[in-house]
């Protein structure tokens, strides 16, 4: 296979042109598209700080919450390949502005719960709103980047999961006490009502904002457009599957499912459960809570791009995956060890997420090393729908486990097990596959 060697290079070695060329279509597209996962994403976990209010006034359980912050993946997962084909033919812009506006809209309407039944209704349709979402933006990724440069690039877009936490949780706590019993409203539905307002406006920009591939950027010069795509087919692996039915049937497309799974254990594990382990070792003032959690986030943002960048440098994948998914399971086991210690706990989620992320992001640079055209549409929602059963059953367990044990130590170990299972079976893959 021939490759462009300015193409395989994407910092320095690069012509200043070129180097250009991909900086105007970065400041073009990652800071919105950033910001849209960054509001979906809040969207879809700020479920967590709810929590710390709903509870009591609706006299819901743990389990009952565990079942409804995982039934979110049920109706996600049912509608994810369906959704990354649709806009695989209509294209990303009205696909995507239709996933972000209806999510932000049932998101609202989550003000609305008042039983255990309604609450798992709604979470289900938040599921079936958003699903295609992440699959869809990476497949989108694949359009413009070329797998060189798509490491950095995608750490940059995942970036906003830790956002949504570093800037949600302080902004969660701060309305659920600043706006609690206004116009009769309990602080956790005011929360749910205004932050879910910006998943819709940027829905709508989506229109004004997003071209759908390289060809039909208005933005671009003929020039520009000729170089990103000369890239993108020089760049193209030989060993990539390209037909729909290939996408269903390749065993390593279902060892990525299963892979994805056990790492995504230990990402919504974390994520619906920090605000609840913070809250344990006795911190109790929701804004302090929020506060508390945005210290793993913000250390998670630079993790993942120094992560990110260092594997395009390099050009390898499977260790910058591997070693994070190490230090994950040592956070996790850590927070664990210290149940009632707000430092260590706090110092055992910032490891813990810094490296449950950073494993995510590199993870994403895989599927569309292996899978090409429809196949990666198909492909990359399949092993997002598959992966996200894991949303389901983690939070779920970790929610009877508390329940049952009156700790979620127990839980955490499990979590941090299941990290290290997940980032070790990368080396299934050989190199010369994955690392571009």
């Amino acid at each position: 296979m021939s490759i462009n060697p300015t193409a395989a290079m994407p910092y320095a070695e690069a012509p200043l042109d070129e180097r250009r060329v991909y900086s105007k279509v970065s400041w073009r597209l990652i800071p919105f598209l950033l910001m849209c996962y960054t509001a979906g994403y809040l969207d879809r976990v700020n479920v967590g700080f709810a929590k710390l209010q709903m509870l009591d006034q609706l006299k819901f359980s743990e389990t009952v919450y565990g079942l409804g912050a995982g039934i979110f993946f049920i109706g996600y997962v049912i509608f994810e390949v369906p959704s990354n084909i649709v806009m695989h033919k209509v294209g990303a812009r009205v696909w995507i502005a239709r996933i972000m506006i209806t999510w932000g809209l049932i998101s609202a309407a989550m003000v609305f719960v008042k039983t255990p039944t309604t609450f798992y209704v709604m979470r289900f349709l938040l599921g079936v709103a958003e699903a295609g979402f992440l699959p869809g933006i990476l497949l989108y990724l694949t359009y413009w980047y070329p797998p060189s440069r798509r490491g950095s690039i995608i750490a940059l877009f995942l970036g906003g999961i830790p956002l949504a936490g570093m800037l949600g949780g302080p902004l969660s706590g701060w309305i659920m006490q600043a706006f609690s019993n206004m116009n009769g409203w309990s602080g956790w539905q005011m929360m749910f009502l205004l932050e879910a307002l910006p998943s819709v406006l940027l829905g709508i920009a989506v229109f004004f904002v997003l071209g759908n591939d390289v060809r039909s950027a208005k933005w671009l010069t003929e020039s520009e457009k000729n170089l990103l795509e000369a890239n993108l087919q020089l760049e193209t692996p030989d060993a990539q599957v390209h037909s729909l039915r290939g996408a269903f049937t390749e065993l390593r497309t279902w060892i990525l499912c299963v892979m994805y799974a056990f790492i995504l254990m230990g990402e919504y594990g974390v994520l619906f459960w920090m605000p609840t382990i913070i809250k344990d070792t006795g911190v109790s003032d929701p804004l302090q809570v929020g506060l508390l959690t945005a210290i793993p986030y913000t250390a998670t943002v630079i993790a993942m791009f120094l992560v990110g960048r260092h594997s395009d440098r390099t050009r390898e994948r499977r260790w910058h995956l591997a070693l994070p998914g190490v230090v994950a399971a040592v956070g996790l086991a850590l927070a664990a060890m210290y149940p009632h210690s707000t430092v260590m706990a706090v110092v055992g989620l910032t490891i813990g997420t810094m490296g449950v992320l950073a494993v995510v992001s590199q993870f994403w640079t895989l599927p569309p090393a292996l899978l090409g055209g429809i196949a990666a549409a198909a492909g990359i929602a399949l092993v997002n729908s598959v992966g996200n059963l894991a949303g389901f059953v983690s939070p779920y367990m970790l929610g009877w486990i508390k329940q049952s044990t009156g700790t979620t130590s127990i839980g955490l170990y499990i979590l941090a097990a299941s990290m290290l299972v997940g980032s070790l079976i990368v080396f299934c893959f050989p190199s010369r596959l994955v690392d571009r």
